[in-house]
């Protein structure tokens, strides 16, 4: 097929196809379909680079075939392999380069013809130079001082373009981007931009020296420079696990960052930050249907609402594991929203969506930009509040909003005038303005030493915006989305499969209620080591939730061996065993629990239910009865003692108490066994009143009938002939 008549699908599915076949080692068959592609494009490099890699592999065949031992063969191999995917990828950016439906291949091809004699080493010197002349030159807001930010920003974008757009590094390439991190005269914001540069190229094509930079750079003294760095360092390996056991050195390089005690703490925390980031739709479908409608109405009104009647308890979360009191419905919610805060969550994601659309944003570089107050479309803005606690400078100066949020910010602010800024700022309360105080002097304490975990989650939060609400964002790789198990990826296996990290990933999960993935990791931890009673009961309870009963047993089970007679694991095992129709073994666990909680209601029904379903009804029925003496859900021990005696041939009993049930609110059930009781005693007419108000709710003549039949040995028992029953359905 013609290359000029390829479609973009095709060159996608074509490079997929060869990369496929590159990571099943059947390397000959990718480079006989990657020839013929490669001499296509006319590029000498790659066809140069392809040819000698077939003749390096035909020779360590042939070598191999005459029985030579060779003990480099298979890092030869790999590094043929780790070429091969190179070239394939390399291939792919060629054949897409005339397709200006993406944003990318159309800023490639711009670039190229405007900017060839640019390099690395050039544009270094050039942000050098504006370091050291910034120092002196800018002082004011004046025409002078904001053209030398405009240069400044203009060589900005022309590095991030630059490195944006190169896809493969050579080694003057790499030589020059080290010196970067070596320089003191290239700019801290300068350089994190650098970071994001090459961290963004990377998703778009893997390249080994870029990866390799990434990891030096994590070792760079600046906060702000190395949190950037880990993010791209987890983002690509994420992106490239596949790939990655075909580079030893960049294994090894881990290896040694491993050596160092804060590498895998941060890493780890990283991760569960970036986890966070998914759960940002659903904090955002909170804050606008639950959090901000209770805040409204908090301040118009104070509800002393009543408590919901519940069923039961018995799949609520160990009170161990958590020691916080119960607060207000308001309270709650608001302590809810500052721990998501402090944990890491992004909410003002929806309150800042809408604000991406200023021209600052047209420029793909400044997505990625900390924030400045230096910045020409930034500085007018400020220029008028000079006074600390002018609110903008608060609210800038807080770690409240990530960098892209505080850009937008401004850019809303910008509209509006000094005055109606202070008077912002009058209506803050005076805690209001003490908390912003101190939220800016811990910040500021920090210079130069902030504290990692809020600069990566800024980062984080920026990141997400940048891929979730670009204009290209279809066109960059679902980062945020699916699963991200960085810590059994092989080449981070030795840095984050330890009991330390994955204990806090599991209860991340947990606390989230992803109890799929809790289970998963709390099964891996349990297999590192002796597992604890608290591990147990989490797995167990992460299997109960997901219906998986006879998984949740067997974990409570080992739970309560390590633990015994602990009330929360009793009662969940009584669930479980209730649940799967074990009624013996669920009813000698509820006796160990009613042991010590002696007047709960649950306890006391589930004891009942479990001793009617093993037909002994006269020791359940005794349960109900102390149930309905406490008073604490009437219709509840009503329609229970109600069952019970029409099973055990109390028949005006059951009437009785059907009558009562049917003063509250009665359901089909309780329609079609209060006809069952009317039945028995005689009473037809009231019986088939009841049978027809069953009918009615259930709306079914089928189910109706179904669940009649059902009762049908219950009839038998009690005197109702088995030829009565068609005649009576008929009467309905």
């Amino acid at each position: 097929m013609d290359n000029n008549f390829l479609s973009a699908e095709y060159i996608e599915l074509q490079h997929t196809a060869i990369k496929k076949l590159i990571l099943d080692q059947r390397l000959n068959e990718a480079i006989s379909l990657l020839a013929p592609l490669v001499e296509t494009i006319a590029q000498a490099e790659l066809q140069y680079k392809l040819d000698e890699i077939r003749f390096s592999y035909t020779s360590m065949l042939q070598y191999m075939q005459k029985g030579v031992e060779d003990p480099e063969r298979h890092s030869l191999y790999m590094k043929l392999l780790a070429e091969t995917l190179e070239i394939n990828d390399r291939m792919k950016i060629s054949q897409l380069a005339n397709y200006k439906y993406n944003s990318y291949y159309r800023l490639k091809a711009a670039y190229s013809n405007s900017h060839n004699n640019k390099n690395l080493e050039i544009i270094k010197t050039e942000l050098e130079t504006w370091c050291i002349d910034s120092n002196l030159d800018i002082k004011d807001n004046s025409f002078e001082s904001d053209q030398i930010r405009k240069r400044h920003e203009d060589i900005l974008a022309e590095m991030f373009t630059y490195i944006y757009l190169n896809t493969h590094w050579d080694k003057t390439d790499k030589l020059a981007a080290d010196s970067f991190l070596k320089t003191s005269n290239v700019a801290g914001n300068d350089l994190c931009l650098m970071v994001s540069a090459v961290t963004m190229s990377l998703l778009v094509c893997f390249d080994s020296l870029k990866m390799k930079w990434l990891l030096d750079a994590y070792l760079h003294t600046s906060t702000n420079v190395n949190q950037r760095a880990l993010v791209g360092i987890a983002f690509n390996i994420h992106l490239y696990e596949e790939r990655m056991h075909l580079y030893p050195e960049i294994r090894a390089q881990v290896n040694i960052l491993n050596e160092m005690p804060e590498f895998g703490k941060e890493l780890n925390r990283m991760h569960i930050q970036w986890l966070f980031c998914q759960e940002t739709e659903k904090i955002d479908k909170k804050m606008r249907e639950e959090i901000i409608p209770e805040m409204i109405k908090n301040a118009t009104q104070n509800l002393d609402l009543p408590l919901d009647e519940t069923d039961d308890d018995n799949e609520d979360k160990n009170p161990d594991w958590n020691s916080n009191k119960k607060q207000s419905d308001f309270e709650d919610m608001m302590r809810e929203v500052g721990e998501l805060q402090q944990e890491g969550a992004d909410v003002y994601m929806s309150s800042f969506s809408q604000l991406k659309r200023y021209p600052f944003f047209e420029v793909l570089s400044n997505w990625f930009y900390p924030f400045d107050k230096q910045h020409s479309m930034v500085v007018n803005v400020l220029q008028e509040g000079t006074d600390p606690k002018n609110i903008v400078n608060l609210i800038l100066d807080s770690t409240i909003f990530c960098d892209s949020d505080k850009y937008s910010l401004c850019f809303t602010l910008q509209h509006v005038p000094e005055s109606q800024r202070q008077q912002m700022l009058s209506q803050l309360t005076e805690q209001q303005l003490n908390d912003f105080t101190d939220d800016m002097q811990i910040l500021s304490a920090k210079k130069g030493d902030t504290q990692p975990n809020i600069v990566c989650r800024q980062y984080l939060h920026s990141l997400y915006r940048f891929f979730k609400l670009h204009q290209s964002r279809k066109e960059f790789p679902t980062i945020f989305d699916g699963r991200i198990n960085i810590h059994r990826y092989h080449t981070l296996r030795d840095v984050l499969y330890k009991e330390e990290y994955l204990l806090p990933l599991a209860n991340y999960y947990f606390s989230k209620e992803h109890f799929d993935k809790a289970a998963e990791v709390y099964s891996e931890i349990i297999g590192l080591a002796k597992g604890k009673a608290d591990l147990f009961e989490k797995l167990g309870f992460c299997f109960q939730k997901q219906k998986e009963y006879d998984k949740a047993i067997e974990a409570y089970l080992k739970a309560d061996m390590i633990h015994s007679d602990n009330v929360w694991t009793m009662r969940h095992l009584a669930t479980c065993y209730r649940i799967t129709k074990n009624y013996s073994n669920a009813l000698s666990y509820y006796k160990k629990v009613e042991s010590v909680l002696t007047e709960n209601p649950n306890v006391t029904y589930y004891i009942g239910v479990c001793l009617a379903e093993l037909k002994k009804y006269d020791e359940a029925i005794n349960y109900f009865f102390k149930l309905d003496f406490m008073g604490s859900a009437s219709i509840k021990s009503w329609r229970a003692i109600a069952w019970c005696s029409l099973a055990n041939d109390k028949l005006e009993q059951a009437v009785i108490y059907y009558e009562k049930v049917l003063t509250m609110k009665p359901n089909y059930k309780d329609y079609l066994n209060a006809g069952h009781a009317y039945l028995c005693t005689k009473k037809i007419d009231q019986a088939l009143s009841q049978y027809n108000k069953a009918y009615s709710t259930i709306k079914s003549k089928e189910r109706f009938i179904e669940l009649f039949y059902q009762d049908k040995e219950l009839l038998l028992k009690n005197g109702i002939h088995e030829n009565d029953i068609p005649l009576l359905i008929d009467l309905l």
